[in-house]
């Protein structure tokens, strides 16, 4: 049997922000108080929405540092083989979930993120 619901939390906005979040809502083919509750509900277990930031973030690192690297040889006049190429990839992909997760861990402290 599901336990009741007993207890509302909510908030004042405008009409215009009712009805864009109503809009958001139903685009999802979820009602207002549907949508809001998940929302709420999800920042009681946060690491669900880390992770997805998280994953996002890495693939975003991964390919920045394989473009930047990848950048840097050809400026300094380097030729990239297929087994250099591959070889940056794999390296990418070691490093990228470990700096995503440095990145939003010194985010959540409130430092700089740094350049590399």
């Amino acid at each position: 049997m599901p336990v009741p619901r007993t207890r509302s939390a909510g908030a004042k906005v405008t009409d215009e922000e009712y009805q864009q979040l109503e809009a958001l809502a139903q685009a999802r083919g979820l009602t207002l108080g549907e949508w809001c509750r998940q929302i709420l509900l999800a920042q009681l277990n946060p690491a669900v929405s880390k992770s997805s930031e998280e994953t996002i973030l890495a693939e975003v690192l991964g390919l920045r540092m394989i473009l930047l690297n990848g950048l840097y040889a050809l400026a300094s006049g380097e030729k990239l083989t297929p087994e250099q190429m591959q070889a940056l990839i794999k390296r990418a992909d070691a490093e990228k979930l470990t700096g995503a997760a440095q990145r939003l861990a010194d985010q959540a402290a409130g430092k700089e993120p740094t350049g590399s």
